[in-house]
């Protein structure tokens, strides 16, 4: 009878603390996400905003929004000034555009990448977009996906996938500089996957 006293005490032990460390999320994005942001050491959230966090609040992951791109580039891209959110700017160049199909409507966008980039960041490409969700659902001053030229395939592809789409480190902590999103990447549709707005 202890025996069994004891297993079922451990199997609760076990099983608490596993759901302890598991962070939350319906996919690996959302719960890397979810855990960067719990760790001090990485979250761009206040102190307060970080002893209220319970996990951010994501659409519904919809595969619809998981695209393939036709990307064409644009190897003679000017390097020009991004505006962000403080009074500093930062250098980016046009990559290229990338067109693709939601619902049978076709849409394009600019992809950038930084001319300058740290080594572990040589293969990041930077997407910034609008779309009809912003201030309502998700944040207003639009969101971001990264994707890696790596990920570019042999035909000239690449797959966008909008429910990885995550917001800008200001529209969490007022302290950070972001990139504003040109006008030019705004869709005329309402993109409802990826990360939604922060509620602080």
């Amino acid at each position: 009878m202890k025996k069994v006293i004891l297993f079922l005490f451990l199997s609760l032990f076990l099983s608490c603390n596993s759901g302890k460390r598991k962070p939350l999320g319906e996919s690996d994005f959302q719960r890397e996400m979810n855990s960067k942001f719990k760790d001090a050491s990485t979250s761009p959230l206040t102190k307060s905003g970080l002893r209220k966090f319970k996990g951010l609040a994501f659409f519904p992951i919809n595969e619809k929004f998981k695209v393939s791109a036709k990307l064409t580039k644009t190897p003679n891209g000017k390097v020009f000034n991004f505006p962000t959110t403080t009074s500093e700017t930062v250098k980016y160049k046009k990559y290229g555009i990338i067109q693709f199909s939601i619902d049978g409507k076709d849409f394009e966008l600019d992809i950038y990448k930084d001319p300058n980039p740290r080594i572990d960041y040589k293969n990041h490409l930077f997407l910034p977009f609008l779309d009809e969700t912003n201030g309502k659902g998700s944040y207003g001053g639009g969101r971001f996906i990264d994707v890696l030229t790596t990920d570019i395939k042999e035909d000239g592809t690449i797959t966008i996938d909008f429910n990885k789409a995550y917001n800008p480190y200001c529209a969490y902590n007022k302290l950070y500089s972001c990139p504003i999103t040109p006008r030019n990447n705004s869709l005329a549709i309402a993109i409802e996957a990826g990360v939604m707005d922060y509620k602080k």
